[in-house]
């Protein structure tokens, strides 16, 4: 590996480091797994966060005050701002399973398809370099939980989140660095990380970048 290392973390809620049913808190510097996965890696490789709530890999949020969700329509942009990437971590596809969007977990591997193939013909403006892609998994959604009743917001999400993480896993095998994240504990409200399961999620990015990336 020459120079620093630089590893964009591409994602949603779960990514800023959304507190588990509250009312939009989030995880401080020692619990969010972007920074705990800074500090386990050390200093020759930068972490950047891009987190953002109800982001989505291309459908678009109506509510108001929920403009720019829009994962895809910003994902280009994205690179631009932080170039050079050398990696960039993909966790998205929570959002996409809410009712009011209405796609299968097959439509959702359709969508990440072609964040893959954006991806891997991307080139820094820099020095025409292409960032690898990982994709990191989701935990899988309690449609039980309180949050994912309101409304039935998640009706359905359950089922479709078990389906997703075994179709990723097959579809993604020795194409791409692919993290199953299905043990990963989400708290009271269902959908959102607990804070251990963020230092496990800490942990196998941490393994995965120093087996993987760093052989390049």
């Amino acid at each position: 590996m020459k120079g620093k290392l630089r590893i964009l973390c591409y994602g949603d809620s779960n990514t800023w480091g959304y507190i588990s049913g509250s009312d939009h808190l989030r995880y401080n510097e020692n619990e969010r797994w972007t920074k705990l996965l800074q500090k386990q890696i050390g200093g020759g490789i930068e972490i950047i966060e891009e987190g953002l709530n109800s982001r989505t890999l291309f459908s678009d949020d109506n509510r108001p005050g929920k403009e720019g969700r829009n994962g895809w329509t910003y994902l280009k942009p994205c690179l631009d701002t932080h170039d050079k990437i050398d990696a960039i971590i993909l966790m998205l596809g929570t959002n996409e399973l809410k009712n009011t969007f209405n796609n299968s977990a097959k439509d959702i591997i359709e969508m990440l398809d072609k964040y893959v193939d954006f991806v891997k013909n991307y080139k820094s403006q820099i020095d025409k370099s292409t960032p690898q892609i990982i994709i990191s998994g989701l935990p899988l959604i309690s449609e039980s939980a309180v949050y994912c009743k309101k409304g039935d917001k998640y009706k359905g999400a359950s089922k479709k989140s078990k389906e997703l993480n075994i179709l990723c896993k097959n579809h993604f095998k020795n194409k791409i660095l692919y993290i199953d994240n299905s043990d990963l504990q989400t708290g009271i409200d269902g959908v959102h990380m607990t804070k251990e399961a963020h230092k496990v999620l800490a942990d196998k990015i941490c393994k995965v970048i120093k087996e993987e990336l760093k052989k390049n």
